[in-house]
């Protein structure tokens, strides 16, 4: 059985011979890149097949890509390339140089024949022969020996495969090397995270504390992705990779963040509502660590690409657009993160097959790290001269604005004594003319009162003059016929006085009765009697009267007096009464009041502007119905209510806001001198009371007055 498996096996490498690549020679102190011209390669998408499966299996086919290329995440990369060893070793190191990789497997067969040997990367980490912990398997063939070689790769991501096969000698120089960068950049990032955390100790900037986050997570994310962290983390590969390497790139995003908001300033520097976009980029680094959460690891590396490209885009965008606003910190920024943006870009094309990987592009993201640590640290640096320089070019401007200040004081003071004398007797004679000008403007102000009393007067005289013609006109017209009875009387006592001198005389006799007859005595008496009756009633009305205007008159006086509002309305309605028009019915409503402490004079110049108000603006409606103006009185705890309701046009709200404001009428022009509510109002306010308006467009109107009974 052996015999035909050995047989099978030679059958098989005469068959690859025949039909493979190159052959991949290596002698010593050589070191070649596995590619194209010397593989072919099988991807086992679901990663099920052993490698007797493979042994025969006719999918192996030539790479359309430089590099082995996996191009199905989660699937197995099957590579085989006949190999043979010109080196005075018996082994070569095959190394794989990929980010993220959870299995590297070697299955070889020799020439002629023989077990098939089979090697991990897993075995050799614990007892690595080179002394060098990475992606490497020492692959067993004696010197001048052909071997037909089966690498099994497999990772979480889609990206090309750097294999080499290096002599052992050149392997450990390569791997010293290797060391020496590796070892020079962690060197260079605790020493730059140490200094940059004194300097935030020391100067209490929160730009220094994100930036020892973002060096300590960039030198984090570098070693682990080198697979150094397997030697000091005890975990397998696949939770390494699907774990500690993309939660390490996540946090090195989310402290680049950080970092670049703060260091850019941009709260202060961009609009707010830029500023709340910049919080999408933290969003968008969030999802890959909610795949890593749910174990989505092949989604959380996609995810992590995605946002290192939109996030680089974006955040040089705005480095690029803060220093073309005259932000200059952000020149040394634009210049480091520039550079590490076309190493992401270069990194990403290298993964994917791109380009082509050499030492180069193998380092390029240590190289950029590097020298954006060294950009980011001047940009900082620079910063702090920035702001030194605002500061010193402000506090330089200070000290010229106070010389410059100083020397003014010192031109001003001899000017100054002059300017004082002359100012001093323009302000003395500004406050003789502003004297006179006070003293103009309280004649002006009483003048206005007086005029808008006088407006008050003339209405109440036009009706006092009305309500005593009456009267008067009816005495002048009752004296005539009066007084041409009493002559016919008088000439009929004259008559008979003739007669008591000579009363046998029938001539007198019969001419006392024949006047008698002719003026008729009867009509005479009873007409007189009439005519006395209307002189009577004449001249009684003209006294109300003339007592109404005698307590108006008395009334107007500058002093506290006891006074019956009752009788202060009712006096008002009798010196209106020939204003009021027919169809406008006045109900007077009082309820019984005490005496009120008050300015007499004051209040009926409150009653009569009201009064009148309210009667004019029923006569201001077109169409008049069951028209009436109620006046009532309240006792009530406290104070005297007087409510004055008509039912006029009523006002508007804009009308009630504006009524007691000086000069404001709805009257035409020549009809009020808008001071009537205005003097109203301020002789509420010297009453310490109030006054209401309810109002409501052709909904009538009424007025609430509340004066206190406590007034002193």
């Amino acid at each position: 059985m052996k015999k035909l498996l050995l047989l099978a096996v030679s059958l098989l490498f005469n068959l690859y011979c025949a039909y493979a690549t190159d052959t991949l020679t290596v002698y010593d102190n050589q070191a070649i890149r596995l590619d194209k011209r010397y593989f072919t390669q099988f991807e086992d998408v679901d990663g099920n097949r052993s490698v007797n499966d493979v042994l025969f299996s006719t999918d192996f086919h030539q790479s359309r890509t430089t590099l082995p290329f996996i191009h199905y995440t989660d699937s197995v990369l099957w590579i085989k390339f006949t190999l043979r060893n010109r080196t005075s070793e018996p082994y070569l190191p095959i190394s794989i140089n990929s980010g993220v990789i959870d299995g590297f497997e070697i299955y070889s067969i020799g020439a002629e024949g023989g077990p098939i040997t089979h090697l991990t990367s897993l075995t050799q980490d614990k007892q690595n022969t080179n002394g060098h912990i990475s992606r490497v398997i020492n692959c067993p063939i004696l010197p001048d020996s052909v071997a037909v070689v089966y690498l099994r790769v497999r990772s979480d991501d889609s990206m090309a495969m750097p294999i080499t096969v290096t002599s052992a000698g050149l392997y450990q120089e390569n791997a010293q090397n290797d060391t020496l960068i590796i070892g020079f950049f962690i060197g260079m990032v605790a020493i730059m995270a140490f200094y940059n955390l004194m300097l935030f100790v020391i100067v209490k900037d929160k730009s220094y504390l994100y930036y020892v986050f973002y060096i300590v997570f960039l030198g984090a994310t570098q070693w682990l992705t080198r697979g150094l962290g397997l030697a000091f983390i005890s975990v397998n590969k696949v939770t390494y990779n699907a774990y500690l390497v993309p939660i390490s790139r996540i946090l090195l995003w989310y402290a680049i963040l950080a970092f670049v908001q703060e260091f850019l300033q941009m709260k202060r520097n961009m609009l707010k509502k830029q500023s709340r976009y910049y919080n999408l980029l933290f969003a968008f680094i969030t999802l890959p660590l909610i795949a890593v959460i749910f174990k989505q690891t092949t989604l959380a590396y996609s995810l992590i690409t995605a946002a290192a490209l939109i996030n680089s885009v974006v955040l040089l965008y705005i480095g690029i657009r803060l220093y073309l606003k005259g932000f200059k910190p952000a020149k040394f920024f634009m210049l480091g993160w520039g550079v590490f943006f076309v190493t992401v870009l270069i990194t990403l094309a290298r993964n994917k097959g791109l380009i082509q990987y050499n030492d180069v592009t193998a380092n390029v993201i240590l190289y950029s790290s590097a020298f954006e640590l060294v950009m980011f640290s001047i940009a900082l640096a620079d910063r702090i001269n920035f702001y030194r320089k605002q500061n010193a070019e402000s506090q330089t401007m200070a000290l010229a604005i106070a010389r410059e200040n100083e020397r003014l004081i010192t031109n001003q003071n001899f000017l100054l004594e002059n300017e004082v004398k002359e100012r001093t007797q323009e302000l003395i004679a500004s406050n003789k003319h502003l004297s006179v000008t006070i003293e103009d403007l309280k004649a002006a102000q009483i003048k206005l009162v007086d005029t808008e009393k006088m407006a008050s007067l003339g209405q109440l005289t036009a009706g006092i003059a009305h309500e005593i013609n009456n009267p008067i006109n009816f005495v002048s017209a009752n004296v005539k016929p009066l007084r041409m009875d009493i002559q016919e009387v008088f000439e009929l006592i004259s008559i008979h006085e003739q007669l008591a001198n000579d009363p046998g005389n029938t001539d007198l006799q019969r001419q006392a009765k024949d006047f008698a007859k002719k003026i008729d005595l009867d009509f005479v008496k009873t007409e007189i009697s009439t005519l006395l009756d209307g002189i009577e009633e004449g001249a009684s009305r003209t006294t109300e009267i003339v007592e109404s205007l005698r307590t108006f008159s008395r009334s107007d006086q500058p002093v506290l007096k006891a006074t019956d509002i009752n009788r202060a309305i009712l006096n008002t309605l009798v010196l209106l009464r020939s204003t009021i028009p027919y169809e406008i019915e006045i109900q007077p409503v009082l309820d019984k009041l005490p005496l009120l402490n008050c300015y007499p004079g004051k209040i009926n110049q409150v009653l009569v502007n009201l009064i009148n108000n309210g009667i004019q603006a029923i006569k201001a409606k077109p169409v008049h119905h069951n028209e009436h103006l109620i006046i009532a009185t309240k006792d009530e705890a406290d104070h005297i209510c007087i409510e004055i309701t008509d039912t006029g046009v009523g006002m508007t709200d804009e009308v009630k806001q504006h009524i007691f404001d000086p000069f404001f009428t709805t009257k035409d022009i020549g009809e009020g001198t808008g001071l009537g509510m205005s003097i109203v109002f301020g002789i509420i306010e010297q009453h310490r009371g109030t006054i209401k308006i309810k109002s409501a467009p052709d909904q009538g109107t009424t007025m609430v007055i509340k004066l206190p009974k406590d007034l002193q």
